[in-house]
């Protein structure tokens, strides 16, 4: 996993709120809300990234651990590929 790229998988209308990203994906009438952290992700995203890279960024505006960081954005990235967000581009 930690060689692995992930990428978005769709393409969403986005509004954001705050910090917050609301996105719908009108081909499957679903909407999604990401909070702050995983808005983060979401545009970290637009273009392939390692989660080692994501959570360099991350580690270096929150307040977070990059153990725990590695951990969460992980289970996060697993949720957006159930959700049919995102995909996984295994290491060559």
């Amino acid at each position: 996993m930690t060689g692995s790229l992930y990428v978005r998988s769709t393409t969403l209308l986005e509004a954001e709120i705050d910090e917050d990203i609301v996105g719908l994906d009108r081909d499957r009438g679903e909407v999604f809300g990401f909070n702050q952290v995983a808005s983060e992700v979401w545009r970290l995203i637009k273009q392939p990234q390692k989660v080692a890279d994501l959570c360099a960024e991350l580690v270096a505006r929150y307040d977070v651990e990059p153990a725990r960081c590695e951990a969460e954005i992980g289970q996060l990235l697993d949720q957006m590929i159930d959700l049919k967000l995102v995909k996984r581009i295994p290491e060559a």
